[in-house]
């Protein structure tokens, strides 16, 4: 198994690296019928791509998305829809900057996958770390947006709730707030004081982690399984 892909009854396969030509994902088991459309999963990824802060990447991609597969023009009310086939999603890659990478070809990075990369593949690709990269996760983003079309009753919500030792302060908690700050945090309060944390984290040359809570609403009983299956 390739643990390139995702699911079972609604499946996806990411593909594509950091600094080849584009990446993407295959969709299957999406029902027909449903509307689609670019712009939808394109709301989603313009939130996810980078550059957007001085808090990620600076890389400086558009992610733009084109649809080349499992959609079908209605005649009848000239709408978008899918067709129960795979749907096939790809995003070019437009900021590759290899020559960034030069030196570090021969050294490997503490807590990054260079090492264990090499060990398993014979094999490391130090140029943006290939699928190791998080410019993989733009192609799991195209996919959720699909899912969203499959289960539009869900809601799915996400904030950004401790960097480091600094955690939000739930009584300030207002989803409303995680898009107007550069961490879609829900604590504005906290999103501030991040600010100056990582601008000092940043400038010693260090990094640190970080916790974030997703909630899902309307979510029906019967969903996953009690042991391996769970969501």
């Amino acid at each position: 198994m390739s643990f390139n892909s995702f699911g079972h009854l609604f499946r996806f396969t990411t593909w594509g690296e950091s600094h080849g030509p584009a990446l993407g994902v295959v969709v299957d088991g999406c029902p027909p019928g449903l509307p689609i459309s670019v712009e939808a999963i394109q709301r989603d990824l313009d939130r996810r791509k980078p550059g957007q802060s001085r808090f990620t990447t600076q890389r400086r991609e558009d992610d733009l998305v084109r649809i080349l597969s499992g959609t079908f023009e209605d005649e009848a009310d000239g709408q978008l829809k899918t067709t129960g086939t795979p749907i096939s999603l790809m995003i070019e890659n437009t900021d590759q900057r290899s020559k960034d990478y030069s030196e570090i070809k021969d050294k490997y990075r503490p807590g990054h996958a260079d090492f264990t990369y090499q060990q398993k593949y014979g094999i490391r690709d130090y140029k943006g770390s290939g699928r190791a990269s998080a410019r993989e996760t733009a192609a799991r983003v195209a996919a959720g947006a699909v899912a969203r079309l499959v289960i539009p009753d869900v809601t799915v919500r996400a904030s950004l709730v401790q960097v480091g030792p600094h955690k939000i302060d739930y009584s300030r908690f207002d989803w409303d707030q995680v898009d107007h700050n550069p961490f879609y945090c829900a604590d504005p309060v906290a999103a501030q004081e991040w600010e100056a944390y990582l601008d000092g984290v940043r400038k010693a040359g260090n990094s640190v982690g970080a916790i974030i809570e997703v909630v899902a609403e309307g979510v029906p009983p019967g969903w996953g399984a009690p042991i391996y299956g769970k969501l």
